[in-house]
């Protein structure tokens, strides 16, 4: 079933609650003293079930307060609405506030609704028809022109069914909010209810919420656990975008909940407080001077702010222009999020506007934020992406991508990281150079730590973004703990082929009697220096083998070894047997033997070992 938010909005004492009431039989004046004033002084909610051509929609009806005093309340619930109806008392015509009412659900982005013109059984048809013509001259060029206006008394009756019916058949080309995305619930209201608890409720702006889900509350990032659900009033195991859910809490106190904060899923999402965007002063407004301070309300969330325009020290009446906003508190916003600004004194409606990113870079000069913000207004999600991670000194994470952007799985690739391809590039080409350079004063080693060179070209990259820009390399071939160029290969001149060949033999003639390495290095026919990188490869080829700080073995010589020890399998033996065994004395004994330890050879049993 398809549900949509439907808001009210107009001039005090137009018919608002009245006409929700007779619509749906549900009052949405919850307070006592609404209901003994007359009028709405917060959020009223209501809901409907209708029917087209055996297509069924569930309708969310959100009334908002008219008095001017109140359109803060009325803009906690204006942001998730999907139609407004409008509602206009035929006996006054159109009024101050059923004018900000309706610059606010423009600058919204509202794109669907209809004009209601309430009380006409207070009228004369000649009157009605009067306010009619008004009506349609005052929603002349928005985004209201030509929708239906339609004459209902919510006293009599008259229109009621008609007004359904008109509701039902807008719904057919109304899209749903998406259940796709993340988790946005903004909180309107935070109580506790008798036998259950804490109880928050709002209007699901996307995903979904289920019964027992761990879910987040920003702008404090507080986690806590869903108890219960219920949809409409009624009890649910689950709720999905665009319709109005009531969410009882575990663990948390109502007074510790307040309108303003927003649910949603754990570590995806956070609050910011610095954002770029478009904004539209209205034309109604006094000029909108750089570095202005503003009421800044987005969803429920309302919180002062600063505007840094981006082009000019000022903004006319009725422009347009990018800007930087400077929040007070936190709050959680994402791309496309639409707000609305207020003046301070008097306290009206001045201007709205679109979030373009979130997190900007934090300096950088107004004409260049401008054309930055410019681009991504009109950016696709790769191109966003791109930037983003251009900007970045060592690309971005996933997760952070997915802050900035708001995007969901399938969206962006699956991969742990985003370089920007010419910064990849660049590190390349600068790891080869220096890579060439190392071989060319180290030709006998094969390759450079593979942590010093990172070290020297990536010194604060994630280890992500080195293992992608190596995957991303086929002339890097990373062997164990170096790397080297592929095109890199050892060559040695007959002087270091004796020279190597000499060390090589001397091992092996010592058997596990070994040589001093001093004294094989020395015997070499070659400086020190080569002869340490002759040693070297000799390691690297597994020709030779480590076996303490100063002892070196030939492969053949702990083979056999091994091979000795083998024929003794279980045998326990001291070091005085295993001296005997091989012939050498306690200067080699020991070292061997811890090396057989530690190669799982041998182990040590008490005084003793034995051979495993």
């Amino acid at each position: 079933m398809k549900n949509l938010v439907i808001g009210t909005a107009g001039h005090i004492d137009h018919g608002k609650s009245a006409l929700v009431r007779a619509l749906t039989g549900i009052e949405p004046d919850r307070w006592e003293e609404e209901r003994r004033r007359g009028i709405t002084i917060d959020l009223g909610f209501a809901h409907l079930t209708l029917s087209h051509e055996g297509r069924a929609v569930r309708l969310a009806f959100v009334d908002v307060p008219g008095h001017e005093r109140f359109v803060r309340n009325m803009l906690a619930g204006a942001g998730g609405i999907d139609v407004v109806m409008l509602a206009i008392a035929a006996d006054e015509s159109i009024m101050p506030q059923t004018r900000e009412h309706f610059d606010i659900c423009r600058l919204l982005g509202v794109r669907h609704g209809l004009v209601v013109l309430t009380k006409c059984d207070l009228v004369s048809a000649e009157l009605l028809d009067l306010v009619k013509l008004e009506a349609g001259e005052f929603v002349r060029g928005s985004f209201l022109a030509g929708a239906p206006v339609l004459a209902v008394s919510a006293k009599t009756g008259e229109g009621l069914k008609e007004l359904a019916g008109t509701l039902a058949l807008l719904a057919e080309t109304i899209p749903e909010k998406n259940s796709a995305r993340h988790l946005r619930l903004p909180i309107d209201r935070s109580f506790t209810m008798k036998g259950f608890g804490t109880v928050v409720t709002g209007t699901m702006v996307s995903g979904r919420l289920a019964t027992g889900q761990e879910v987040e509350v920003h702008p404090s990032g507080r986690r806590l656990r869903v108890r219960g659900l219920q949809v409409h009033g009624q009890p649910a195991r689950e709720a999905a975008a665009g319709q109005r859910a009531a969410v009882n809490l575990a663990n948390v106190e109502a007074p510790e909940l307040a309108r303003g904060m927003t649910l949603c899923e754990p570590g995806v999402l956070r609050p910011v407080q610095r954002l770029d965007a478009e904004i539209e002063l209205l034309p109604s407004s006094p000029p909108l001077k750089h570095g202005a301070s503003v009421h800044f309300h987005a969803w429920t969330s309302e919180t002062g702010a600063r505007v840094k325009l981006l082009e000019a020290n000022q903004l006319v009446p009725g422009g347009k222009a990018w800007a930087r906003l400077l929040l007070e508190q936190p709050v959680l916003l994402l791309p496309g999020d639409r707000f609305i600004l207020r003046a301070f004194a008097p306290a009206v409606t001045i201007a709205g506007g679109c979030v373009v990113d979130i997190d900007g870079p934090p300096r950088m000069r107004r004409v260049h934020l401008a054309q930055r913000t410019a681009l991504l207004a009109t950016a696709t999600l790769p191109e966003r992406v791109a930037l983003l991670a251009r900007e970045s000194a060592h690309g971005l994470p996933a997760r952070e991508l997915i802050v900035r952007t708001g995007a969901v799985c399938g969206e962006v690739e699956d991969r742990a990281w985003f370089v920007d391809p010419q910064w990849s590039a660049a590190r390349r080409a600068e790891m080869e150079r220096l890579l060439a350079a190392f071989h060319k004063q180290n030709p006998l080693l094969a390759g450079m730590p593979l942590e010093e060179l990172r070290s020297r070209v990536l010194p604060q990259a994630a280890p992500a973004v080195v293992q992608e820009i190596l995957e991303q390399s086929p002339g890097l071939v990373v062997e164990g703990e170096s790397i080297r160029l592929r095109s890199h290969a050892m060559s040695l001149d007959t002087r270091e082929e004796a020279a190597l060949d000499a060390m090589e033999r001397a091992f092996l003639r010592g058997g596990l009697a070994v040589p001093a390495m001093a004294e094989v290095l020395a015997g070499s026919g070659v400086d020190a220096a080569k002869a340490r990188s002759l040693l070297q490869l000799l390691l690297r080829q597994r020709r030779l083998v480590k076996v303490s700080a100063e002892l070196m073995y030939h492969s053949i010589a702990l083979e056999e070894l091994r091979s000795l020890l083998a024929a003794r399998k279980g045998v326990r033996f001291t070091v005085g047997e295993f001296k005997e065994w091989t012939g050498v004395s306690r200067k080699y004994a020991i070292p061997l033997l811890e090396y057989l330890d530690r190669e799982r050879v041998t182990r040590r049993d008490g005084d003793a070992r034995l051979v495993v």
